[in-house]
């Protein structure tokens, strides 16, 4: 697309519909690899604002999840494994929910121990960070490095653990 775009005149571009294809080639780079991650700050449980660039400094794994979502909840453990493997080596994770309702989020962080740092703005789908990073479904994942460069997509499992092994080293 974008491509196809840059072939177009100038008065192509500057159009009405230059303009909507424009916009959708620079929506589709959010949240990319390579690309810097997009701060963000939303609440803790407990009502503390907290910001994704408070983190600056470590390899943070932005995961989006909710407590309602099954898949989020199969997945928790394999990202309770990777935290508890990499937090001693610059490693964190921030979990940002897509609930609405904050007793079944809260219920859910102590059922499944989650020990991170947990925020959401209880927008549901709506909800701010989710949209900056364009997230239309989840479980869905970043990971960022300390410089705040996105350096992983949707990393699961064995596939988020041979990341951080790679960029952190393994005993």
């Amino acid at each position: 697309l974008e491509r196809r775009y840059k072939s177009f005149d100038q008065k192509t571009q500057d159009g009405f519909y230059g303009k909507i294809i424009r916009q959708q080639i620079q929506d589709s780079k959010t949240g990319e690899i390579g690309s810097q991650a997009i701060d963000f700050s939303q609440a803790t449980p407990e009502g503390q604002q907290v910001s994704l660039s408070s983190f600056k400094g470590k390899y943070v794994l932005v995961d989006f999840w909710a407590s309602w979502c099954h898949p989020c909840r199969m997945e928790n453990p394999n990202v309770v494994k990777a935290y508890n493997k990499f937090k001693e080596k610059n490693f964190t994770v921030m979990g940002v929910s897509l609930d609405r309702d904050r007793e079944p989020w809260v219920k859910a962080i102590k059922d499944d121990k989650l020990m991170w740092t947990q925020v959401s703005d209880l927008k549901f789908w709506n909800n701010e960070a989710a949209a900056k990073y364009k997230i239309q479904s989840i479980p869905q994942n970043l990971l960022v490095d300390p410089s705040g460069k996105i350096v992983g997509r949707n990393l699961r499992g064995k596939d988020l653990e041979d990341k951080l092994c790679e960029l952190l080293g393994c005993k």
